[in-house]
């Protein structure tokens, strides 16, 4: 049924394909950065250092004289490595979270929900430049900061799911036919609550990325001269004249927080109950 919905949506909706199409792009173009790429990206060649785009540097190149085309390809594994990890991670972490504190309830929940929102009256950005920087600047710092400031946005979106999905008449059912808690859990709640969850991560991905590059941007993401998008924008703050020293890594940023957010809204459409027939 999922499949079949996904097909309809990718011939009525072009938002959804242009975002699937972009998304799928950039993954492609990252796994095979190796065979696309024309350059090696950390080679410095100061003799062509902020040359314009042309036919043996297509996006131009920097201030070192790097291929930013071969940078922007490359950049895409470490801007997407950290954008998915960040996502799946706190989309496991902050279901589980949340699931538990809805379906036990009681003391447990208030407690476990005003952690959250400690992590939560904190702006998201602020928070992970500090712990960022407090760890030390690197890729794995960066994703874990990322990590610590998300999470409690899909705990309290899984803690409400569940608090619908717990009065129904099946939940009912099965704890009078004595299944535990853990079994309910995994086996009834999960099932029927994932697909809020997984909107959230498809729409999330983009704005992950977009943190990722902005702490990038600041030093605090892998050390230079790592092909990273915000890094490669920060580069180029320094040379306005040069446009495509900053745009080309600004536009990849850009086109695959769309593209993420656009699949969002699809999938939102295919699988939100009370939009369903919109697609059937």
């Amino acid at each position: 049924m999922f499949l079949k919905a996904f097909v309809r949506q990718l011939r009525k909706n072009y938002l959804f394909t242009a975002g699937c199409l972009i998304c799928l792009f950039w993954i492609l173009a990252a796994i095979f950065a190796a065979q696309i790429s024309p350059y090696n990206p950390i080679s410095q060649d100061l003799t062509v250092k902020l040359q314009a785009p042309s036919a043996a540097h297509w996006f131009g190149t920097d201030n070192f004289g790097r291929d930013i085309f071969s940078r922007v390809i490359y950049g895409g594994r470490y801007s997407l490595l950290a954008g998915c990890v960040t996502v799946v991670a706190v989309a496991i972490i902050g279901s589980i979270y949340g699931a538990i504190a809805g379906y036990v309830g009681g003391i447990v929940d208030d407690v476990m929900m005003r952690l959250s929102e400690i992590i939560l009256s904190f702006p998201q950005l602020i928070l992970a430049m500090c712990i960022n920087a407090a760890l030390g600047a690197s890729l794995f710092n960066t994703m874990f900061a990322l990590i610590i400031v998300a999470w409690p946005g899909y705990a309290r979106l899984m803690r409400s799911v569940v608090l619908s999905v717990k009065e129904n008449q099946y939940i009912e059912s099965a704890e009078a036919l004595g299944a535990s808690k853990l079994r309910i859990m995994f086996r009834e709640i999960f099932p029927n609550s994932i697909s809020s969850i997984l909107i959230m991560a498809t729409t999330d991905l983009g704005n992950q990325i977009l943190l990722f590059s902005t702490l990038s941007y600041l030093g605090l993401g892998s050390a230079p001269p790592t092909p990273e998008w915000g890094m490669m924008v920060s580069d180029g703050a320094s040379y306005f004249n040069k446009f495509w020293v900053s745009g080309f890594p600004g536009l990849a940023i850009f086109t695959m927080a769309v593209g993420a957010n656009f699949i969002g809204d699809g999938l939102r459409d295919i699988l939100d109950p009370k939009l369903r027939k919109q697609v059937s």
